[in-house]
Order: structure tokens, then sequence, then C-alpha cells
């Protein structure tokens, strides 16, 4: 009994939030944000109204499951149950991760792209798409730490990654900045020795 109404309260509040939802229209602000291209290619629809409205659905259901399994005193079900319950809002949480990062990073290549065109140099899609991947990468460490996968293996490669990046900027400007060093050396040597 407890299990049928469970059911019949999740599917009305999964269809008021899908409906809640589907009123703010944020699918269409999502795809005029470049997201919408990168669900096609995955073969899944970009429905955000309809992903809550089934997440509430699931949630409810497994919460009635739950209190129909401590009545009947299933204590090994109920211990699964509720581990599930509380895992399902760091789900929601790491695929809002994701989602924001594919967003930043969609803006963050296009003002990459346009201030390489702007200043005349070459690379600017090579530069725009690393951009994208960088952030999008720091994303999915982001969601994976979220959602408690391993978490040590990732701290370690977010480590590494950073410090590859200042080695790399360390180096670059080093390379690219040495006549300019050598000529203020030598500016600073010929003032020494005027004096």
């Amino acid at each position: 009994m407890v299990f049928i109404v469970g059911l019949i309260v999740a599917a009305g509040l999964g269809a008021l939030i899908e409906r809640l939802i589907g009123l703010l229209k944020l699918d269409s602000l999502v795809g005029k944000a470049g997201v919408e291209k990168y669900f096609k290619r995955a073969g899944v629809p970009l429905n955000i109204a309809r992903f809550f409205g089934r997440l509430t659905y699931w949630f409810i259901v497994v919460a009635f499951i739950l209190a129909a399994a401590d009545l009947l005193r299933f204590d090994a079900l109920s211990e699964f149950l509720r581990s599930v319950l509380l895992y399902i809002p760091q789900v929601v949480v790491a695929a809002l991760i994701m989602l924001a990062a594919v967003v930043v990073g969609n803006v963050l290549r296009n003002l990459v792209k346009a201030s390489v065109l702007g200043a005349k140099m070459h690379a600017a899609n090579f530069l725009g798409t690393l951009t994208w991947w960088a952030v999008v990468i720091f994303g999915l460490l982001a969601s994976l730490t979220q959602l408690g996968i391993a978490v040590s293996i990732i701290n370690t490669l977010v480590t590494g990654f950073v410090v590859m990046i200042a080695l790399a900027g360390g180096i670059a400007f080093g390379l690219g900045g040495k006549d300019y060093a050598s000529h203020l050396i030598g500016k600073l040597r010929s003032q020494v020795g005027d004096k």
C-alpha cells in the first residue's frame, strides 16, 4: 500500500517539477550557450525539465520503498536505499558542475579565439579548442570528485596538471622573453659601468 501511494505521489510531483522547470525555458537558455550539440552527438536529447522531473520521480519512489522496507524491517535493503537517497543530490550537483563547465568552456573558447584573432596571431582555433578542453576536463574531474570517484587519483592529476601549466608558462615566458631580458641586462650593465 505504501509503495502504491509512493508511485502516485512520485508521478504527481515529478510531473509538477517537470512543468515548473519547463516554464523557466532552461533548455533554450542552455541551447544558446552551445551545449545542445554535445547532447545530440551523444544521442541524448537536451531536456532539462524532463531530467529533473524523472529525478524527482525516482527520488520519491526510492523514499517510499525505503519507508516500506523500514516497516517490513528489511534492514539491509533500508541501509542500501538510504545510501542511494543520500547519493542522488551528489549526482545532481555533479551534473550541474559538468553543465557549467561546458557552458564556461564555450564562452572562454570564443573569447580566446576572438582575442587571438584580434592580436593577429595564428592558431586561434587550436588555442580556443585547447581552452575548451582544459575547462571541460577540470569540470569532469570536479564532477568525479563530487561523486566520490577516485578522489586521490583526481587530486594527483589536478596537481600535476597545474604544475605542468606553470612550468609550460615559465618556459614559454623565458624563451619568448630571452631577447628582451638580455637587452635589459645589457642596459643595466652599461648603466652600472658608466658609474
